[in-house]
């Protein structure tokens, strides 16, 4: 089944309509979390495609989920959600799924 972008999309707009009132930075290093769908899936080649797009990678200690992140970048939905589709896309070819994003602290 193919993924479903737009839903993605609708969830990180969704995220800033309801952050309404919250005081956000106007820039900041994003942090998208992508968990490993197959377990075959090759983490290198992961890992060098998303270095090749500009995003610093580092692996959780459950062995299961990668961090990519970039930035500082524009916190705006817009900025965030071209960014989250250029590493969804990365991912979804080397057997990895997304898993939101947060702003780097």
């Amino acid at each position: 089944m193919p993924h479903d972008y737009a839903a993605q999309r609708r969830e990180t707009f969704q995220t800033f309509r309801m952050s309404k009132g919250v005081s956000l930075p106007k820039t900041a290093v994003v942090e998208y979390a992508f968990f490993i769908e197959e377990l075959d899936a090759s983490w290198p080649a992961f890992e060098r495609a998303l270095r090749q797009a500009g995003f610093r990678t580092r692996r959780l200690k459950d062995g299961e989920t990668l961090i990519a992140a970039i930035g500082p970048i524009p916190v705006t939905p817009e900025a965030i959600w071209e960014r989250e589709r250029i590493a969804t896309e990365i991912a979804l070819r080397h057997d990895f799924y997304p898993d939101g994003w947060e702003l780097a602290e």
